[in-house]
């Protein structure tokens, strides 16, 4: 099994022009390859494909501020492989 994972601020703009490209690459049925800071990843999601979409807003009494933020996973089964055959597609 492999997991990779980033996390950068970027502007608003920024974000959904990443999205809106992931979009279009899920749109068109193929491969789709994620940018995970400077290390590409590409995945083939298979039909069909879970979407789930959270949002949570957190704090205490007594903050000055609430840490809020919206999640969306996408989730798919395929045929179990070998290690080799299994791992994620890595980019460099």
């Amino acid at each position: 099994m492999g997991e990779l994972e980033t996390e950068e601020e970027k502007t608003r703009a920024e974000i959904a022009t990443y999205l809106r490209d992931l979009a279009d690459q899920l749109d068109s049925g193929g491969n789709v390859t994620l940018d995970l800071g400077g290390t590409g990843v590409q995945l083939d999601p298979t039909e069909p494909v879970t979407f789930k979409l959270e949002g949570e807003s957190d704090w205490s009494e007594g903050d000055t501020e609430a840490k809020q933020s919206i999640e969306f996973e996408l989730v798919w089964w395929r045929e179990a492989a070998t290690a080799e055959e299994g791992e994620l597609d890595i980019q460099e």
